[in-house]
């Protein structure tokens, strides 16, 4: 299995008249979705956005949770949660970081709460294909109303909505925790195969 990494874009994404926009950074974002992906071991968070303010105001969180910042000596599990972000500037960035440190390109796997006609994979199937190459992967999550359609139809594969058919309107933090756990979970539990002989919460 190859090094997993996830990635919260900010652009591009869609509006809810389906515009092509740039959304903002969020603290909420930041802190939950890398200690989401610290809790299922991938091996970074990207944040990215093309806007400088949004870089400075990255780096001040960053900054703040760090080596010698104040909030990794009040809680040091949350400091290295973020020591694992990373900004970028564009999802093609990305791919060539990931590129260079690897020496190959990573499998670019892309989420959509909405349904297209896009081929979709389960994540069951997702999960296999992850461990079954060495090469990185890297799974894209879109704020605002989503990805747009050309990052979609530019991925590897694009997974099956959380909640297909239904109401399906999560936070974004709260949908990365949902995959991260149904791609990389014990999923033992969630099938009742472990009694309580094997330990407690």
């Amino acid at each position: 299995m190859g090094a997993v990494y996830v990635a919260l874009v900010h652009h591009p994404v869609r509006n809810k008249t389906g515009e092509i926009v740039t959304t903002a950074i969020t603290n909420f974002d930041v802190h939950d979705i890398a200690r989401s992906a610290r809790t299922y071991d991938l091996a970074g968070y990207f944040v990215i956005t093309p806007i400088e303010a949004q870089h400075v105001l990255l780096g001040r969180i960053l900054a703040h949770w760090g080596k010698d910042g104040a909030g990794t000596k009040r809680v040091p599990p949350r400091a290295e949660a973020l020591s694992i972000v990373e900004p970028a500037r564009s999802i093609e960035e990305v791919v060539a970081t990931l590129r260079d440190r690897h020496g190959r390109a990573p499998r670019v796997v892309a989420t959509a709460a909405r349904s297209t006609g896009i081929t979709l994979r389960s994540f069951a199937d997702e999960a296999h294909a992850i461990a079954s190459t060495d090469a990185p992967t890297l799974l894209l999550f879109g704020t605002g109303h989503g990805l747009t359609e050309a990052v979609l139809e530019g991925a590897d594969a694009l997974l099956l909505p959380v909640r297909p058919g239904g109401y399906n309107h999560l936070s974004v933090r709260a949908a990365v925790a949902i995959i991260l756990d149904r791609l990389f979970g014990d999923h033992r539990f969630h099938s009742g195969a472990v009694d309580g002989s094997e330990g407690g919460c």
